[in-house]
């Protein structure tokens, strides 16, 4: 389902943080967004905590994201499934985007499958 309208936003985001582009992914999001990762235990709030975030897991282990599928959730809402390499190996994860009004990232529920 390539024609989803939060497939540009997932797309902006899987580009960032393979740039790495810390300044670039947290402009992606609110002010006051949540990004909630059981698998790593954590749960990083506002654009300090999604620096954070970016900086440990993606920058920080060489993370290569690849856009595998979205689908949608609710309004608003999407799952999308990526694919997933760096030094940690390679996993399968699941971002689930909840995106506001102004098309910015308000949070993401991420995992790993």
């Amino acid at each position: 389902m390539s024609d989803h309208p939060l497939r540009s936003i997932a797309d902006a985001l899987i580009a960032a943080t393979n740039a790495p582009d810390a300044d670039a992914v947290v402009a992606l999001f609110t002010p006051d967004a949540v990004i909630d990762d059981p698998s790593a235990g954590l749960r990083f709030d506002d654009h300090a905590g999604i620096r954070s975030y970016v900086e440990r897991f993606f920058i920080g282990y060489h993370t290569v994201t690849r856009f595998l599928s979205i689908v949608p959730l609710s309004d608003g809402r999407a799952r999308v499934r990526v694919d997933l390499t760096g030094d940690f190996g390679h996993e399968i994860g699941r971002l689930d985007l909840t995106v506001g009004a102004n098309r910015r990232i308000t949070r993401i529920d991420a995992d790993l499958e």
